[in-house]
């Protein structure tokens, strides 16, 4: 058989090999995948929001509460794969490039739209097709040739994290320190100054961000920690 002959053979083996990965990157429990996606649009940026002339100084991984977005805005026109059949804990929000100071990278060139088989890869990752085509357009376009590379770096990044299920500390009422001894139990290397825990009206949890240095090693969050350690957070349950 030949050599091409072979990669065709092994294109659905593949295409599952990479769903598999990002279905392992969403919260436990099965994604359910619609037989028909659509991609979103090309995103127009906002003005004033370009910002092509900062440096990448740090990375940072955003992972959003499910339950807590869906109790909140689960009724958007793009929220039904995320809020609907599927029962996500953390998924994730982005993967940013960000500066050395207050200024960031942002939407540093044009993002077509996500090709079919790049959106059906990352669906059980980041569970929105305008999410996903937004956090090319604004954050991967300023640090990644092409959008496949962006979220393979994302899925490797949330693969190789174990997140801690909020909902098994405390029945979900606990400190924001608590959900930081969590992560750092889970995951060598991490240090305390390196969670941005963020919480809504009520100190509902919202999301937690995973910072990183240039080399995709732990390191402090530059924007500073969030929410204080002595800070009593309520975490949304699964539906």
């Amino acid at each position: 058989m030949s050599g091409s002959a072979i990669i065709r053979s092994l294109g659905p083996v593949l295409l599952a090999l990479i769903l598999a990965g990002a279905a392992q990157a969403a919260a436990p429990g099965a994604c359910a995948i619609p037989r028909d996606v659509t991609p979103a649009p090309a995103e127009t940026p906002p003005p004033g929001e370009v910002r092509r002339d900062v440096g990448v100084a740090a990375y940072l991984l955003a992972l959003s509460w499910s339950p807590e977005f869906c109790r909140a805005r689960g009724e958007a026109a793009d929220s039904a794969l995320q809020c609907g059949a599927n029962r996500f804990g953390f998924i994730v929000h982005g993967l940013w490039p960000n500066g050395a100071a207050r200024d960031h990278p942002r939407y540093c060139r044009d993002a077509p739209p996500l090709n079919l088989a790049t959106l059906k890869a990352n669906l059980c990752m980041t569970p929105s097709p305008s999410l996903l085509q937004h956090e090319w357009a604004a954050h991967g376009t300023c640090a990644w040739d092409n959008a496949g590379a962006y979220f393979a770096k994302a899925r490797a990044l949330r693969t190789a994290l174990d997140v801690p299920d909020p909902m098994t500390i405390h029945g979900g009422v606990l400190t924001a320190g608590q959900l930081r001894d969590a992560f750092l139990a889970r995951n060598r290397g991490m240090t305390r100054d390196g969670l941005d825990i963020r919480v809504s009206t009520g100190n509902r949890l919202t999301e937690v961000r995973v910072c990183y240095d240039l080399k995709f090693r732990f390191a402090r969050c530059r924007g500073g920690t969030g929410t204080p350690d002595p800070v009593t957070i309520r975490v949304t349950p699964r539906r």
